[in-house]
């Protein structure tokens, strides 16, 4: 790959990653969705740009998948369940802010000091995407717990997703197969939460973890 390829297919998954921080920082609904969606067409330029720089022409089904599935049909439907649940709009973290962010420095840097010396026979774009992908895996679980409502803790699973395509997508020679079945998973995966979010409203009135929670205590 040329100085430019790898420039650039590096400064897309940073992207991707830079992604990862803005969902940890918002406060707002319909915020955090469009920062996800952002997230997810950066994953789309990841994989596009690595179709063309690596030959790979499956790599454009990825681009699409991620495209169709995690940029459009996921954040519309997202919007549309918090605006005919009536979700309160606002994200109320387990954890402060500031807090949140450095436990997320902290995180980046294990993903560090785990992937790189593990992959030393690797390439250095094959490394440092890994080290990307584990970071926005680890984020990703961060947000799940870090916050209460159940929707951001969705975004938080999807965005654990995108780090698993990020990984697929930047070592050469992964299989369609692979990647086809992570789009499948994340289908089949929302469809779950979808479900699992409409029944926690129907129950509780409620999708604020921490008032389930207390809900469940006063019954027992």
């Amino acid at each position: 790959m040329s100085d430019l390829g790898y420039d650039v297919a590096h400064m897309l998954g940073a992207v991707v990653l830079l992604m990862s921080f803005a969902l940890l920082y918002q406060r707002r609904l319909f915020s955090l969705l469009n920062v996800f969606t952002m997230q997810a067409l950066a994953l789309t330029a990841t994989a596009a740009w690595q179709a063309y720089s690596h030959g790979e022409p499956h790599l454009y089904i990825t681009a699409l998948l991620t495209l169709v599935l995690k940029a459009i049909l996921i954040p519309v439907a997202l919007h549309r369940i918090v605006v005919k649940m009536k979700i309160h709009r606002s994200i109320e973290p387990a954890l402060g802010i500031g807090l949140t962010m450095v436990a997320g420095v902290s995180l980046v840097t294990l993903s560090i000091l785990l992937v790189l010396p593990v992959t030393a026979d690797a390439t250095a774009l094959t490394r440092e995407n890994l080290a990307l992908s584990l970071s926005v895996v680890l984020l990703g679980l961060l947000m799940m717990i870090s916050r209460r409502n159940a929707v951001s803790q969705v975004v938080g699973f999807m965005s654990i997703e995108n780090g698993l395509i990020l990984a697929a997508v930047g070592v050469a020679g992964m299989p369609l197969v692979v990647e086809m079945s992570v789009a499948f998973s994340v289908m089949v995966a929302f469809i779950i939460f979808g479900i699992f979010l409409f029944h926690i409203r129907e129950r509780f009135d409620t999708l604020d973890m921490q008032k389930i929670e207390s809900f469940r205590g006063e019954s027992d």
